[in-house]
């Protein structure tokens, strides 16, 4: 790690310096106490007249790829920011002059281990799309004939990112400890965060991995994902199916119908990853779609994804649930709930407060005309305001929610997204409800009781060994330990006792409803059995329970 005195001595760091300088960040360039600092100051500053966040994005622009990507990621981060600058974030372009052909084969060679023609029987020389941290081609596979697209990483990306990561992460400890204003944004933990997600995008096996994933999710021909050829990647090299369709912005010329059911199609996809599958695309803007034959809709550039937990995407249906039924209630103790408090925030009546004033702006809006991606960022934006702050895959899943919202937009104002949303909503709701779902949950939950059981008394004992010992600074000691431990053991059978009886009689209801054969008194035998043998299993606890006058 480079300490923040030795980067004073760096031509990199001076080379941040003066666009800070050059872009009006005085102050920042004053409190890094620099011995060239008069020479900056006489950096001729830009003469247009920009607000502060317009400079920012610049400033991000001119520092180059590293910089851009950090640019790029915050802007996932509408819980922090604020929203001007995160729509300046929004514009950020990594588009770049393109590497020359003869470094790029050279790459390509050293990956695949052998000359392109023995590989490829055409491969264009002419990139289609270059940015910071790659470039892509289009060949056609010697082996079968596919035509596809070849990103290939630029040579010395690597190290480059690992170096401006490393002067980012002093900058970021430097700024944190000199502006205590700005201690709230936790710098160090971004910078954190950035450095595993551009890390894990420099690594082209996670690409390919988050495609392959993303393609198993597939279930209609609405959405495709394009095919990946594995036995070509690498670390730096990505070969896939090449998709032939439009830029989403050529549609936008297209019927009223053929947008509407793009718009559709991305809603309901982007939806689907999020709430259903919980691995979705993070940023799933218009720049990374293309439309293809009966308005299918394309995903490209998966080098950015989330994942949701079941226990997450359950919460977020009931948040979303509490959107759309207009209910401030549920809606508070759903984003208390998943929200961390920072220091100095506010009591749970002030943000309550908040958050109903929020949706009583919205409660007299037809349900038609409600736009969900606007009220999700209100949201956010209250949160930050209230010192509150998500948990980062919530927070970027929000984004890819908000994004999609805006993307469905461009391609049908007229969309009701909010009846799109609730259709699914309400779906996955029943799937949840369903009684194959419940049979699971009361297995996955008597399996838990039962682990928990069974190391009950080991757990107990050590605690009281912990006790004895002093290591939890407690000075007594307990007798007749044994006795507790039985008596530990006597509850613990007992609960156990009533939670297998609860589940035969789960059980057998469902049994009971299914009308399989042999009957007995007109009912499945086996349900009958079941509730005969869990009557007898109560009563057996009951009378346990009254000998020993335990009540």
């Amino acid at each position: 790690m480079v300490k923040f005195e030795d980067l004073k001595k760096l031509k990199r760091f001076n080379e941040i310096a003066a666009v800070l300088a050059k872009y009006g960040f005085d102050e920042i360039i004053d409190r890094f106490e620099l011995n060239g600092s008069v020479l900056l100051q006489k950096i001729n500053p830009i003469k247009e007249d920009l607000g502060v966040f317009e400079r920012i994005r610049l400033s991000i622009e001119e520092l180059g790829p590293t910089f851009i990507k950090f640019g790029q990621i915050m802007s996932l981060r509408p819980d922090l920011l604020p929203g001007k600058l995160l729509h300046e974030l929004e514009k950020l372009q990594d588009n770049v002059p393109a590497v020359e052909f003869n470094e790029i084969e050279k790459e390509i060679i050293a990956c695949i281990g052998g000359p392109l023609n023995k590989h490829f029987s055409q491969f264009h020389i002419e990139p289609v799309a270059a940015a910071s941290l790659s470039q892509v081609h289009v060949g056609v596979l010697l082996s079968n004939g596919d035509k596809v697209a070849v990103k290939v990483q630029r040579p010395g990306v690597e190290e480059n990112v690992h170096s401006d990561l490393d002067l980012l992460k002093s900058i970021a400890s430097f700024i944190d400890q000199q502006f205590d204003d700005l201690k709230c944004y936790d710098f160090p933990g971004l910078v954190e965060t950035i450095r595993y997600t551009l890390l894990r995008e420099l690594d082209f096996n996670n690409e390919v991995s988050n495609m392959s994933i993303a393609r198993a999710h597939l279930e209609n021909r609405k959405v495709y994902i394009p095919k990946v050829y594995e036995e070509y990647c690498s670390k730096t090299l990505l070969v896939m199916e090449y998709y032939e369709g439009k830029r989403f912005t050529e549609i936008l010329s297209c019927s009223d119908d053929d947008r509407k059911k793009v718009a559709q199609n991305g809603l309901y996809a982007a939806t689907k990853q999020i709430l259903e599958d919980g691995f979705f695309h993070a940023d799933p803007h218009p720049g990374n779609l293309l439309i293809g034959d009966g308005m299918q809709l394309c995903f490209i550039d998966w080098g950015m994804t989330g994942r949701l937990t079941e226990q997450e995407r359950l919460s977020l249906i009931e948040l979303l649930g509490s959107i759309v039924d207009k209910d401030v209630g549920k809606l508070t103790d759903s984003f208390l709930r998943i929200c961390r408090k920072q220091e100095r925030a506010d009591g749970e009546r002030d943000i309550e407060r908040a958050l109903a004033e929020l949706l009583d702006r919205y409660h007299s809006i037809p349900i038609y005309k409600m736009n969900i991606g606007d009220f999700l960022f209100g949201i956010l934006t209250l949160l930050r305001d209230h010192r509150l702050s998500l948990p980062i895959e919530y927070s970027i899943m929000i984004k890819a929610l908000i994004t999609a919202d805006g993307t469905a937009r461009i391609a049908y104002p007229k969309l009701n997204v909010v009846d799109e949303i609730k259709g699914q909503v309400e779906a996955i709701s029943r799937k949840r409800y369903s009684p194959e779902n419940i049979w699971k949950s009361v297995n996955r939950s008597f399996a838990r009781f039962i682990a928990f059981k069974r190391d009950l008394p080991e757990k107990f004992v050590k605690i009281i060994e912990k006790i004895e010992s002093d290591d939890i600074g407690v000075t007594f000691k307990l007798d007749k330990l044994e006795r507790i431990i039985n008596t530990l053991e006597n509850a613990s059978n007992r609960l156990t006792i009533g939670i297998v009886t609860g589940s035969i009689i789960i059980g057998s209801s469902m049994i009971i409803t299914t009308g399989v054969k042999p009957f007995l008194f007109g009912f499945p035998a086996l349900g009958v059995v079941g509730y005969l043998i869990s009557v007898v299993l109560g009563l057996w606890i009951v009378v346990t329970i009254i000998r020993n006058r335990k009540y």
